[in-house]
């Protein structure tokens, strides 16, 4: 289990999920056990939104996927490719038409197996800088492959009434809780301000959108999108698509408190 330290900044890092982000013993992220949600960040690759209305399918130029709510990525297990006291890299690696089994079977779903018809590498760096915490994704793999990517990290609420700025507006929480299970879209938006009790700004590069979602007052998860996923019907989340070129695409979420 990875511990990053930086001037008073702590990360705990297991498996690749994001565990804690600590400054002088303030914590930033939603603990896994409170009330909400069982991680604590997860990411949403390669698709986003849910797929069952579709009967699991997502079309692909290539052929059709089955894939369930968020796609499979988080069903793989990541590799530490390395590490040093301020930095720590994992991957994933996937192979065309690898049946990967879907933890979600049976219980919510009929899928017993996932599967994605193109080979894929999926890197995620956490980097401790003297300011904040960075984290990078790189996506690679075969030309003209079909993608979207979500990060969906979870944030602990210290406040009974925290707000968040986007595009110089205030979204209470109460507003991200009236949109339930959908999530509240931030579109066109690379940066977002949490006041809370410390207050935390969130900057992105690569994604372009957010997605608000929280069931409860003591969390919320603040996702960078490259796709708000239900501006399409199921059937059409390929509309939602980015193409791998030749080199990899990578994507950047930067953590910067602010008091």
């Amino acid at each position: 289990m990875p511990t990053l330290t930086l001037l008073g900044q702590t990360v705990t890092v297991d498996a690749g999920e994001l565990l804690g982000y600590q400054i002088n013993d303030h914590e930033y992220i939603h603990q896994k056990g409170s009330p909400g949600w069982r991680n604590s960040d997860t990411e949403m690759f390669p698709i986003i939104g849910p797929t069952s209305e579709a009967r699991f399918q997502v079309q692909t130029p290539r052929t059709i996927a089955v894939q369930d709510q968020h796609g499979l990525l988080r069903e793989l297990d990541y590799e530490l490719v390395s590490r040093t006291d301020t930095t720590a890299l994992f991957k994933k690696d996937y192979k065309a038409h690898a049946r990967v089994k879907n933890s979600k079977y049976p219980e919510k779903s009929n899928q017993q197996y996932l599967f994605w018809p193109y080979d894929f590498q999926f890197q995620k760096k956490f980097e401790l800088q003297p300011d904040g915490l960075v984290i990078t994704f790189t996506v690679s793999g075969e030309r003209d492959a079909p993608f979207m990517l979500g990060y969906h990290p979870a944030f602990k609420l210290d406040t009974v009434n925290p707000v968040i700025i986007a595009k110089g507006k205030k979204i209470t929480l109460d507003a991200i809780l009236g949109v339930g299970s959908r999530a509240l879209s931030v579109s066109d938006c690379d940066e977002i301000v949490l006041k809370d009790e410390r207050d935390l700004r969130i900057t992105t590069e690569g994604f372009g959108n957010f997605m608000l979602w929280t069931e409860v007052r003591n969390m919320v998860c603040i996702e960078p999108v490259t796709f708000y996923p239900y501006d399409v019907a199921q059937n059409r989340l390929f509309e939602g698509f980015q193409f791998l070129l030749d080199a990899p695409k990578e994507f950047t979420v930067r953590l910067t408190p602010m008091n």
